[in-house]
């Protein structure tokens, strides 16, 4: 029987991790790769302000997603997230079957992300070779790992460190729109004729993120107060951001839609070739970023699932520096040898699906609870339950694609494998290293 009371240890004074470092974990999962391109493919669908209000509309649909992570993520002290969520509300099977296709999604991602890094940064480094440049993204992977391995408290000071870095660029671009907004032609209006479905899904993808924050939770001082913040506040920064960007997009370059890099054309227009070629570098940063993010909250997913009812060969162990070793060695081992076979773009087809995934059942897990009155939580805490699965409903039916949909199947019939063969165990609780 699943214990009725949250996990809600007192707080060591060892966690390393406080809320703006959260919130920088948060932000560095939202504002990737993507937002260096997305504005294109939004005028393309809705030109003129319309891709403003796409930014605006679809951030604002994704706050009662943030909610219902940001209540539960108050309520579990534990690192998990929507693992921990599922297994506390639907029991160890749904748990295990959402970590699992969260964890195959992130390291595929993950993989994705470091081979388009490599390849990006490939020339300027002098590597020109196919085997050179997937040994340099083996190292990559390699030494990203020993750094999140030597502990949190070092982690959180490079992924905070990083998400500041990327964000420069992308400040300085707001500050000189904000500069000569002035002298710029006025923006179109809105087109009626606009395909606002499409536009939103190509924005809905470009805010995830979010949902890593209570990932990493038994990591947190004072958790139960920083988790929600972090969780909310990262989205609604990166609304700001985003709003801001898609407007100084639009006022600038009026032929959006065909721009193959809308940011760094419209730096070029507002601060000439320097700021063009620091924010093409700030697309680096950012996958540099996520790569690093990825490698730290990814084992996690599968330390927590096996803190279940399976044993899983000690997966679940977490050393004194707060870091799942084994799950580390595990997680370093599957990107290293997929990043040796090279360009591999289609292994994000599980990720949207894998997301969408954790907002379902995490939505489905609070308003369970709250029915229940578990944890706290009372009948009214469940509002932003049917919201999110309104938006998770609506990105499946129109957002996933067939392929995805087959890759998602398979992952969940190994996952049901694997929950098969590993022996059950009294026990669900993570141990110390």
């Amino acid at each position: 029987m699943v214990n009725s009371r949250p996990s809600m240890p007192a707080t060591p004074p060892s966690r390393p991790v406080g809320v703006l470092q959260l919130l920088a974990l948060g932000l560095n999962g939202i504002v990737g790769v993507g937002i260096f391109f997305v504005p294109a493919a939004v005028a393309a669908s809705a030109p003129g302000l319309g891709t403003v209000a796409v930014f605006i509309g679809t951030g604002l649909a994704l706050l009662p997603a943030a909610a219902a992570f940001a209540t539960l993520g108050a309520r579990f002290d534990e690192d998990g997230g929507p693992v921990v969520f599922a297994r506390a509300a639907f029991g160890d099977r749904v748990s295990f079957l959402v970590g699992w296709v969260a964890y195959v999604s992130a390291f595929f991602s993950t993989s994705a992300v470091v081979v388009g890094l490599t390849g990006a940064v490939a020339p300027a480094l002098g590597l020109e070779g196919t085997l050179s440049r997937r040994l340099a993204a083996v190292g990559l992977v390699t030494g990203l790992a020993l750094v999140v391995a030597s502990g949190v408290r070092l982690s959180a000071r490079v992924w905070t460190v990083l998400t500041v870095l990327k964000l420069l660029p992308l400040l300085l671009l707001l500050a000189a729109f904000a500069v000569a907004r002035g002298a710029l032609p006025a923006p179109a209006p809105a087109a009626p004729e606009a395909a606002w479905l499409r536009a939103g899904l190509t924005v809905m993808f470009a805010y995830q993120g979010f949902e890593i924050v209570p990932v990493i939770a038994g990591q947190v001082r004072s958790s139960a107060r920083a988790v929600p913040r972090a969780t909310l506040g990262s989205l609604l920064l990166a609304i700001a951001l985003y709003v801001g960007l898609a407007l100084a997009c639009v006022r600038t370059l009026p032929a959006l839609a065909s721009s193959p890099a809308p940011l760094a054309d419209a730096a070029g227009v507002l601060g000439g070739a320097a700021l063009a070629r620091l924010v093409k570098w700030g697309t680096s940063l950012s996958a540099l970023g996520i790569a690093f993010g990825m490698l730290v909250t990814t084992p996690r997913y599968l330390s927590a699932l096996a803190a279940g009812q399976r044993r899983l060969g000690g997966l679940d162990r977490v050393s004194p520096a707060g870091v799942p070793l084994r799950a580390l060695a595990v997680t370093w081992a599957l990107v290293s040898a997929i990043v040796s076979l090279g360009e591999l773009a289609e292994l994000f087809a599980l990720s949207s699906i894998a997301v969408l995934m954790q907002y379902g059942v995490s939505a489905a897990a609070l308003a369970a609870l709250a029915g229940r009155r578990r944890l706290g939580l009372r009948p009214r805490d469940a509002w932003p339950a049917l919201p999110t699965l309104a938006v998770a409903a609506a990105l499946v039916a129109f957002g996933a694609t067939a392929r995805e949909a087959l890759v998602a199947a398979a992952t969940v019939l190994v996952g049901l494998g694997l929950l098969r063969l590993a022996p059950p165990r009294a026990g669900g609780t993570a141990r110390a290293a």
